[in-house]
């Protein structure tokens, strides 16, 4: 394998003096040899050969990645969602008077069908009850007490723990090599910030997400807070992931990876632009390691994004074929 890397970037046109670290060894150890990851190394070579036609000044080496689907699993709903879910239980554990009243009487009862009726009132209720009304600290300790605890409900694991090997070894590598990495996604903005360093090495600066009005007040001793409003301010998905980009990041990034319909308009902005350019689509196509899914699902559907990536000749990572391990410890 390690011969095939090097004679790949020989034939690329890279001498073994000229040739960046990396192909001394193999930098992404959890991904099979394939066109995929060949797509990468190939990339992420041109662009860090200093004096080559395709070299990129490190500054705008930027690389942006969706997180549910992309960076962590998704299945069988977005974590976050599942946080909302495991605070309204315990809320109501707290306060028992509270279990009569929805949204909490719907959690309770596992609902879903109430929980989703009304164009999702009460999902909105929940998330509203859980992410408002208390400071952007106390928020972080929370989030932060739920993952010491909370297990997914099928793989036993932690949630911080349902990352996906392959791509936290991407990070890594493309960090190596002078980019910047960035998480573009339509998760809370504080809810990623909690775990987003510990786990993917990407600072809070680095992550953009949703967000609601955060406002600024003095506590009852005077001491400055941030308090999290009942008020949406940013929804960073679809369409609004490119001008997140543009708002938070203000370069237009030369590598974005995403898995959904929701990260399309982000992959279009990214592969339109000057230069060399490489948009990745994750196709989760593994029902033993992980879960197949794609045009169908209410949760990361791939429909459009696939079919314009593939007629366009986008990156499709096929996890089963493409990936020796999917989670952490895990073949």
């Amino acid at each position: 394998m390690l011969r095939r890397t090097v004679l790949a970037l020989l034939a690329a046109g890279l001498s073994s003096l000229g040739a960046p670290a990396f192909a001394q060894t193999d930098p992404l150890p959890s991904w099979n040899d394939g066109k995929a990851k060949q797509a990468i190394l190939d990339f992420v070579g041109k662009v860090s050969q200093e004096g080559g036609p395709d070299f990129v000044p490190s500054e705008r080496r930027i690389a942006t990645f969706d997180n549910d689907g992309t960076l962590w699993a998704e299945q069988p709903v977005y974590f976050q969602l599942q946080f909302a879910l495991d605070e309204i239980r315990r809320l109501a554990a707290e306060k028992p008077e509270l279990k009569g009243k929805e949204p909490y009487r719907s959690v309770l009862a596992r609902d879903l069908k109430a929980l989703s009726a009304d164009h999702g009132k009460g999902l909105l209720q929940a998330m509203m009850t859980t992410h408002t009304g208390m400071t952007t600290d106390a928020f972080a300790n929370i989030v932060g007490n739920w993952l010491d605890v909370a297990r997914h409900p099928t793989k036993q694991r932690r949630y911080d723990e349902m990352v996906y090997q392959p791509q936290v070894e991407l990070l890594r590598f493309l960090r190596s090599q002078g980019f910047k990495t960035f998480i573009v996604s339509g998760g809370g903005v504080e809810f990623m910030r909690v775990f987003a360093e510990k786990t993917y090495g990407i600072p809070p600066e680095q992550v953009v997400g949703s967000s609601g009005v955060v406002t600024y007040r003095l506590d009852a001793r005077g001491r400055p807070e941030l308090f999290k409003q009942a008020k949406a301010e940013f929804v960073d998905d679809g369409p609004g992931k490119p001008v997140g980009i543009n708002r938070f990041i203000g370069r237009r990034p030369i590598l974005a990876f995403g898995n959904s319909d929701g990260d399309l308009q982000m992959l279009q902005y990214t592969a339109a632009g000057s230069g060399p350019r490489l948009a990745l689509i994750i196709h989760h196509t593994d029902s033993e390691r992980e879960w197949a899914y794609d045009r169908s699902s209410p949760i990361g559907k791939l429909d459009k994004a696939l079919d314009e990536g593939r007629a366009k000749g986008w990156t499709i990572v096929d996890m089963k074929a493409d990936w020796k391990t999917v989670f952490p410890g895990k073949p």
